[in-house]
């Protein structure tokens, strides 16, 4: 493999070579892609559509959707056709695919959910100030340096991972082509990349920790609340938002830190559902479908498909 081209051709092994157990995998992923694209599309629909929900809170909400989206259908559709089809290869040139755009809406992601943070921090404890804060221009701003940094890092990974001959069999423990796997092939260690993985694990768990400040602000702020319906409104609606940004980079900690087994491990792949699978289906859950106004928008929907169709 020292010479990989893109002629080349890897091997994700997945969940099982048991055929019952590709079948009821590629159902199960089926179904929860399937829930993450009707919730996402139907979050980027409603915020579209209704002028009410023009603010900067639903235009976060928006751009998040869309990634989530966008960061299921890069792994989750091929991995249920090769289980389907019983046919787990991928292109190099898919893998690289694979590999770039991971990153690239993974670490947007990441940027998103720390700007989300402060958008709530600005609304509940600044909320004088917060048209002038959180501007249309300064929402836009945010949202581009966002997807810039998640290029950029897309770039570095991206780069590094293949820059590197590999050794052995062609062999991916993993349901789709993820870069501690990746690495695990190389002939030599790849400095440029650890160096890269560090760097980026940095910068994560700087957003991580901003996030976390955030958000004792915000509870420390609604904690003082007179009103106990509106403390426990902003309570649970910020516990579950932290809930799955802590799931989604705990788990993507987890996996680029700790050393891969030489055997391969099924503690690895459901690690790595958690990062790639469970945010883009539980966001629009918790982010938006719990909401009221959402609601109202939906309802609102509804009622004018119902009418015009009479």
């Amino acid at each position: 493999m020292d010479n990989f081209t893109s002629e080349s051709t890897f091997f994700l092994m997945g969940f099982s070579d048991v055929r019952e157990f590709q079948i009821l995998h590629a159902v199960l992923f089926l179904l929860t892609y399937l829930a993450a694209l009707l919730g996402n599309l139907l979050i980027i629909t409603l915020t579209t559509k209704d002028h009410r929900l023009h603010t900067p809170m639903y235009f976060f909400l928006k751009n998040l959707s869309f990634l989530d989206l966008c960061l299921i259908s890069i792994t989750v559709p091929k991995s249920i056709m090769n289980s389907l089809m019983n046919h787990n290869t991928i292109s190099f040139l898919g893998c690289v695919s694979q590999v770039f755009f991971f990153f690239l809406l993974a670490s947007t992601e990441v940027a998103l959910l720390t700007v989300m943070s402060y958008d709530r921090y600005v609304a509940i404890c600044h909320p004088l100030r917060y048209d002038i804060i959180m501007g249309h221009g300064a929402c836009v701003q945010m949202v581009t340096t966002s997807w810039f940094s998640g290029g950029l890092n897309a770039i570095l990974h991206t780069a590094s991972t293949f820059s590197i001959p590999m050794c052995g069999p062609p062999e991916i423990h993993q349901f789709f082509c993820d870069v501690p796997q990746l690495l695990s092939l190389a002939c030599s260690y790849n400095i440029g990349e650890l160096v890269v993985i560090g760097l980026s694990l940095v910068l994560d768990f700087g957003c991580f920790v901003f996030i976390d400040i955030s958000y004792i602000y915000i509870f420390s702020t609604v904690l003082r609340m007179p009103s106990k319906e509106g403390r426990h409104k902003a309570i649970s609606t910020c516990l579950p938002h932290l809930l799955v940004v802590t799931l989604f980079l705990s788990s993507g900690f987890f996996a680029y830190l700790h050393p891969l087994p030489k055997s391969p491990s099924l503690l690895d792949l459901l690690i790595s559902v958690f990062y790639t699978v469970v945010p883009p289906t539980m966001n629009p859950l918790i982010y938006s479908l719990r909401n009221k106004d959402i609601k109202m928008a939906l309802r609102k929907l509804i009622m004018n498909r119902y009418n015009l169709s009479k």
